[in-house]
């Protein structure tokens, strides 16, 4: 497979699932459906569609998604596809709300090649064939917060920067504004799994931003646990200031 092949398919089928999702978010609200079971049902839309599409595309590649069980096989393959099929799920199944999204990323021989995030409700796909966009400096910095959990060494990463907050909800529309120019900073320090980040990273490494763990650390996938628990993604210039205060 060509580098173009893979970054179209990803592209491709997180766009797709991206619209099934819009499908089936027209019967939130619905009488008497449970608001647990329409999320859990939505996720699960978006887990098949996705095996499946990948499987018809690259019949010999492997899965690891957050909705499917995790087959060690994929630790001894060349090619891994790492899915989250709905990051955001309680913005999901909020009325009007845009920040969620799709993650469908590539994992090949151990290094992470290929990445996209659809954001459905937005209409826009990210893609690690989208590239260096540019990235223009912002007077006060913006970083990107959880509206729910602020952990303690971003709010002082945060503080240190005398930053403006704007509160997101998932990982990958918090990633994505910092990739297209609404925020400067996202760090997260409070928990997260490969699949939650694998297709972030991607694109905002494409796009020329800096992205590592908070300790500076490379981001490694397809690994025997998923647990990645923290994340930096941010301007270049700003991650020596960054690391140093989510270091301490």
């Amino acid at each position: 497979m060509t580098r173009t092949t893979d970054e179209q398919a990803a592209s491709d089928v997180a766009t797709a699932a991206g619209v099934l999702l819009l499908e089936h978010r027209k019967t939130l609200g619905d009488a008497g459906l449970d608001p647990a079971q329409f999320k859990n049902a939505a996720d699960q839309l978006s887990h098949e569609f996705i095996v499946a599409e990948l499987a018809r595309r690259f019949p010999g590649d492997a899965v690891l998604s957050e909705e499917g069980a995790d087959d060690t096989a994929r630790l001894s393959a060349d090619r891994v596809w790492i899915v989250d099929p709905l990051d955001g799920t309680r913005e999901y199944g909020e009325a009007g709300r845009s920040d969620w999204a799709v993650h469908v990323a590539l994992v090949e021989k151990g290094s992470l090649t290929v990445g996209a995030v659809a954001m459905p409700a937005l209409g826009v796909t990210y893609s690690s064939a989208d590239g260096d966009g540019g990235h223009s400096s912002a007077t006060p910095v913006r970083v990107v917060v959880s509206r729910t959990r602020r952990p303690e060494p971003v709010m002082r990463m945060a503080d240190s920067m005398d930053a403006q907050l704007i509160e997101m909800g998932s990982a990958g529309a918090k990633a994505m504004a910092v990739v297209c120019g609404d925020a400067d900073v996202y760090a997260h320090a409070g928990g997260q799994y490969e699949w939650d980040s694998a297709a972030p990273v991607a694109v905002a490494r494409a796009a020329g931003l800096h992205v590592s763990r908070i300790d500076g650390s490379e981001l490694r996938y397809n690994q025997e646990n998923p647990w990645l628990p923290d994340l930096l993604i941010c301007r270049p210039e700003l991650a020596a200031t960054a690391l140093e205060e989510l270091g301490r």
